[in-house]
């Protein structure tokens, strides 16, 4: 070391707390884009000890040999579709959330994909399936309705046509915790981070996983060079949520049936879309229920939405808050009318999300608002 008094100004400037013997109780957040060239972690949009803690956590409540967090569940999507080449063939299954089906759209027409919908929660065969097949997409249960499809079957079918066929699930609304994607079929198991796994509104994200190595890599590196890695405070508040989590969905799991049982004795309800729970694929479910209006109320949503005092209407969900929501001006917006009358979305199509509020303060709101609508009605 050379002989001089180095200024004070430039000592500040590189003067850091050494973190050796610190032993946090919590991960602390690692809120820095660059590390030393003897890091592991070499730069955050590669890598940051956050959300490899959160991807860790993520891997374990899988069962999965990779994990790959990334900004937003969209994003997570997104990078998924990355894998296939022009002149490929995508599979969706008809019931699917708006921004997906809008983006499935535009990156078939965008690279020459061809892309086949079908409802693969009828009993259907190869006979129905498209002679290429290279990547089939779908969430279960579905986004609206909540309908189920059988993984193993539907990937059983696509790889005898295509043993390289990717199978790809949207598991953000059963959650690891009920259900298992990679154990029943799937290839790709991935989520909005910002609903359950966050559970309170306030951190975006997304997660892929997968047992495939290959599938792995290359997705980290479409993650890399698309810059597409979860934020370190994100991660962290992500991490943190997941520290209640199975709490969390235990108790939605207990409303969401107790609340069913309530609507079940609402009489201007006609319809209640509660998931088919086989004990093997789906384990249990809890959160998100979907119901639909009697036919003799006119326009009720915007009536019923208004009179309740609990319920919040933002575009939150599966959070510690009860929230309403419309699929046909909300998740569905984006989608023509076309496209919603194939998917059965009407105006009188409502989703609710049960929060951790007083069972008895969430009984008399919808009491309330439904009360009013059959006042309303006799008027």
């Amino acid at each position: 070391m050379y002989n001089h008094i180095i200024s004070p100004y430039t000592r500040a400037l590189h003067l850091k707390t050494s973190l050796d013997g610190a032993d946090p109780s919590v991960t602390p957040i690692f809120q820095n884009s660059a590390f030393e060239n003897t890091s592991p972690y070499f730069y955050t949009r590669k890598a940051n000890p956050n959300s490899v803690e959160f991807e860790e956590v993520t891997r374990v409540l899988e069962g999965a040999n990779h994990s790959i967090s990334v900004t937003t569940g969209m994003t997570a999507i997104s990078l998924v579709l990355n894998l296939l080449k022009p002149n490929q063939t995508l599979i969706i299954n008809k019931d699917v959330y708006g921004c997906s089906h809008k983006l499935f759209q535009r990156i078939a027409t965008k690279r020459n994909i061809n892309l086949v919908i079908l409802d693969m929660s009828l009993n259907i065969d190869t006979n129905e399936f498209p002679p290429q097949v290279d990547m089939v997409f779908f969430e279960t249960p579905t986004n609206p309705f909540l309908k189920t499809i059988n993984i193993q079957k539907i990937s059983n079918l696509a790889k005898s046509i295509n043993p390289k066929c990717l199978i790809v699930v949207d598991n953000t609304w059963a959650t690891p915790l009920f259900q298992k994607p990679l154990e029943h079929g799937a290839d790709i198991s991935l989520y909005s981070a910002t609903k359950y796994f966050s559970g309170h509104s306030d951190v975006m994200g997304g997660v892929i996983l997968t047992n495939d190595k290959q599938v792995g890599e290359e997705l980290r590196e479409e993650r890399f060079y698309g810059g597409a890695i979860l934020p370190p405070y994100s991660a962290w508040l992500l991490r943190r949520s997941l520290q209640t989590f199975h709490l969390r969905m235990k108790e939605h799991e207990r409303i969401t049936s107790h609340y069913v049982e309530f609507l079940r004795k609402i009489p201007q309800v006609k319809t209640i879309y509660f998931p088919k729970i086989d004990g093997k694929q789906l384990k249990s479910y809890g959160g998100i229920i979907f119901f639909e209006f009697e036919d003799y109320l006119l326009d009720p949503y915007q009536r019923f939405m208004e009179a309740l005092e609990i319920f919040g209407t933002g575009t939150g969900m599966a959070c510690v808050t009860s929230m309403i929501a419309q699929p046909y001006s909300g998740s569905h917006a984006s989608i023509s009318e076309k496209e919603k009358e194939k998917m059965g979305i009407t105006p009188k199509l409502v989703r609710l999300c049960f929060g951790f509020e007083d069972q008895k303060d969430i009984e008399r709101d919808l009491s309330h608002a439904f009360r009013l609508l059959e006042d309303e009605g006799k008027a």
